[in-house]
């Protein structure tokens, strides 16, 4: 049985009265399955060149892999949008439209082949390959976009992570000023050091003797948080490296801080412009992901209409003429539906599977069936159907 969690794109041939089809099959869906009519639709299936059927069979191959890369696709556009619009389902409803429609309304809602961008007078192969060719173009645009985008704003978080830390690993520049340094001293030099809390008497005790050419009573806390406080202490600068050694020894940590104006104004500029940049790539990414999800969602539902027709031919035979129709089924009563469906079109069991009975009837059965294992390996019911899932919000 399909998923309940996705639309039904049904197809089942052509007879002659497709109208009439559709009028005695809406009854039984809405009053026995309590399908709502909006959920059930025509689906109108163009009648594209056949070609050989080798080219069918071959086609029918490609697509099972083509349906599925262009499904990742779309979903990957749908993640993007979730994770733009912090998983917030009614935003997300605003951007998933296709052609400024809900998707159902699409699919639901009178769909049609594009002919002007996909005229039926090419060849099946031509029509996939440009539908590939979208969607490649499609998924490329994305990545790049993507990767831009993931790129600032993973330096952007950690600049805000480096000012949001404890003062063992937070940027220092907008705590310290330049009153808290020895600066343009030939021998002098201003260190700070993250002293844990449970470390401070310590550090008072000891600092002075740590190294030999510590200035005595220099030490003076600049901040403190939850973990640690923050010294300022002026030593020689002729025992630098080992003042930090045996602060490392002593598990005080000694920051590696040059107090620069230039360097001050700089990290602030560059927190304003990774924010600034975030803001406008955020921007764009999501109005790129919107416009992708349309194209890319009515890319699928050709390919899957394609699907349709190639298999029909291939289970039905010629005239190449089939009715299709579109069914978005409740979860709870998607038994019912299929159950109904089954019933509707169990005329055409000695219709359908042709390749199936041509192999049991052939004399060279095992290499017949190997040549058309893909076909027999699919799930087979009497009309053929394929799924479009779901956009879960």
């Amino acid at each position: 049985m399909p998923s309940d969690q996705s639309t039904w794109l049904i197809a089942v041939p052509n007879d002659g009265d497709a109208e009439g089809l559709l009028q005695e099959l809406a009854p039984k869906l809405t009053q026995q399955a309590k399908l709502p009519i909006q959920d059930l639709a025509q689906l109108p299936i163009p009648s594209f060149k056949t070609g050989t059927l080798d080219s069918l069979v071959t086609l029918s191959e490609d697509l099972p892999k083509q349906d599925a890369y262009f499904t990742a696709t779309v979903a990957k556009t749908v993640d993007t949008l979730r994770n733009l619009l912090n998983n917030d389902p009614t935003k997300l409803a605003q951007h998933i439209l296709v052609d400024e429609r809900g998707v159902d309304g699409y699919v639901l809602g009178g769909w049609k082949w594009n002919e002007g961008r996909y005229p039926v007078q090419r060849s099946l192969r031509e029509l996939v390959d440009g539908l590939n060719s979208e969607m490649t173009s499609i998924d490329n645009a994305l990545k790049s976009k993507l990767t831009n985008y993931n790129l600032v704003k993973g330096s952007l978080t950690q600049m805000q992570r480096r000012k949001n830390g404890n003062l063992s690993v937070r940027s220092l520049t907008d705590i310290v000023t330049q009153d808290d340094f020895v600066l343009d001293s030939e021998y002098l030099e201003t260190i700070l050091v993250a002293v844990p809390k449970n470390l401070v008497k310590e550090w008072y005790a000891s600092y002075e003797r740590l190294s030999s050419m510590v200035v005595p009573r220099s030490a003076k806390e600049l901040l403190s948080d939850e973990e640690f406080a923050l010294f300022s202490v002026v030593i020689f600068k002729r025992i630098h490296d080992d003042f930090l050694q045996k602060c490392r020894e002593r598990k005080f940590i000694a920051r590696d801080f040059v107090y620069s104006e230039e360097e001050v104004e700089k990290e602030k500029q560059d927190l304003e412009t990774a924010g600034t940049t975030e803001k406008e790539l955020w921007t764009e990414l999501l109005r790129l992901s919107r416009t992708n999800f349309s194209e890319a969602f009515q890319l699928l539902v050709h390919l899957k209409v394609i699907r349709l027709f190639v298999e029909s031919v291939l289970r039905y035979g010629l005239p190449s003429s089939y009715i299709g129709i579109a069914i978005k089924p409740n979860p709870k009563s998607a038994k019912k539906v299929f159950d109904i469906l089954q019933r509707q079109f169990t005329y055409l069991s000695p219709r359908s599977n042709p390749v199936q009975k041509r192999a049991g009837k052939s004399s060279g059965q095992e290499d017949f069936v190997g040549e058309y294992q893909n076909i027999l390996d699919q799930e087979f019911f009497d009309f053929v159907l394929y799924e479009v899932p779901w956009v879960i919000y």
